[in-house]
């Protein structure tokens, strides 16, 4: 017999929770089948199965559990279990009419349940299934009456559904990672001064790039163009001018790397995730958008690490991917700042004292005012805005920019 152990997901966790059981009781599995998902305050992960066996569940689904309890067995096979594929299994022998009969009358005197022959016919011109009735009935004689009833009190059940709809409710817990989410999230807005400043966009340029350049981008380096890469390297930029946007408060000290950790806010089937790009200020377009999908496809497939999360001293999160038009991003401590993208909108703007279409993005930075000015957020958002509507700025080397912007 194989016990199977919560491992420790990393430092300073101390419990998970069993989120949910990939087989059943007593189902025999394979050595490395994935058996289990658990789920810490900052990640989630799969255990597999260390041999082949029969799998004895010991905790319930949801429970939380310290790290290094037993949650599972695998019983070894037994020799008839490894053999029974091999043996044909007998189909029974049709039941005749009168052995079918005979049987539904054994199954009332068990039951306890009588039927009358006229209340059968009833049910059947009504096509109502017996075995309701006998679950309202249980024990007792059922005659013209009791159906006569049931079929009532059936009807104003209907009637009561239809004027005042389900009432249903479910209940479930909430997992570890949902837990701690909700803790930091009220954290923030308790013992952090977060203001937000807003802006707008102009994307035109970066959505001709896009349209122009993709398909030789995406044939040599196996990856599209998105703007999430454009924001990064803007946002890195700005930061050279603006570090103080960069930084965090240590107790009584204020922190500023000199490097970039940019925490890209992705949405995983567990909830929202914010894996980080090191040093992001190093690398070019291509490299951001190989980064950025290799973590959105860690993410999508619940593998993102604790290792994955680690840091991070700014963060970008894309709202416009939901249709938000505008919103109010909450702070990832102890980061001291947040810049949320938005959808895109074709709207009418002024552009040499004419209107024109344009598409357009709202962008909004959340800031903690406590250690970053209103004129330092502002200017650092006005910084990345000009970044964005002529991203020839980012990268000015060579006889044409484009292509040594996106490394072609």
């Amino acid at each position: 017999m194989t016990d199977i152990i919560v491992p420790s997901p990393g430092e300073s966790i101390t419990q998970v929770q069993v989120a949910k059981w990939l087989v059943t009781e007593g189902e025999e599995v394979e050595k490395d089948q994935e058996v289990v998902e658990i789920d810490s305050d900052k990640a989630s992960f799969p255990l597999t199965a260390p041999e082949d066996g029969v799998f004895r569940i010991l905790v319930a689904e949801g429970e939380i559990v310290p790290v290094g309890t037993i949650i599972a067995r695998i019983e070894p096979l037994k020799e008839e279990q490894k053999v029974k594929q091999d043996k044909p299994v007998a189909s029974p022998e049709p039941l005749s009419k009168s052995s079918m009969v005979s049987k539904k009358r054994s199954e009332e005197v068990k039951s306890g349940t009588r039927i009358s022959p006229l209340a059968e016919k009833i049910l059947t011109e009504k096509e109502i299934r017996k075995e309701e009735v006998f679950a309202a009935y249980e024990g007792k004689r059922i005659g013209k009456k009791e159906v006569e009833e049931y079929v009532s009190q059936s009807k104003s059940s209907e009637k009561q559904s239809v004027i005042s709809g389900s009432r249903n409710e479910e209940r479930r817990k909430l997992s570890m990672l949902r837990l701690k989410l909700a803790e930091r999230l009220v954290a923030v807005k308790n013992e952090t001064a977060m203001l937000t400043t807003f802006n707008e966009v102009n994307m035109r340029k970066i959505l001709d790039i896009k349209e122009k350049y993709n398909e030789v981008f995406k044939n040599k380096f196996e990856v599209g163009i998105g703007f999430m890469s454009f924001f990064t390297k803007a946002v890195t930029l700005a930061l050279r001018e603006f570090p103080q946007v960069n930084s965090m408060l240590d107790g009584g000290e204020l922190v500023i790397p000199d490097y970039v950790d940019m925490g890209v806010a992705v949405s995983a089937p567990k909830g929202l995730v914010v894996p980080v790009i090191r040093n992001a200020e190093k690398l070019s377009i291509p490299e951001l958008e190989i980064r950025i999908k290799e973590l959105a496809v860690k993410a999508r497939d619940n593998r993102i690490t604790i290792e994955d999360m680690k840091g991070g001293t700014f963060t970008i999160t894309n709202g416009g991917v939901f249709g938000s038009m505008m919103s109010t991003p909450i702070l990832n401590p102890p980061q001291s700042a947040i810049l949320g993208m938005h959808k895109i909108m074709d709207r009418p703007v002024a552009v040499n004292g004419k209107v024109e279409i344009h598409p357009m993005m709202y962008i909004a930075l959340s800031y903690d005012h406590r250690v970053i000015d209103g004129r330092e957020s502002v200017s650092f958002l006005v910084k990345v805005k000009e970044f964005l509507e002529d991203p020839l700025k980012m990268e000015m080397e060579g006889e044409d920019p484009v292509l040594m912007l996106l490394g072609l």
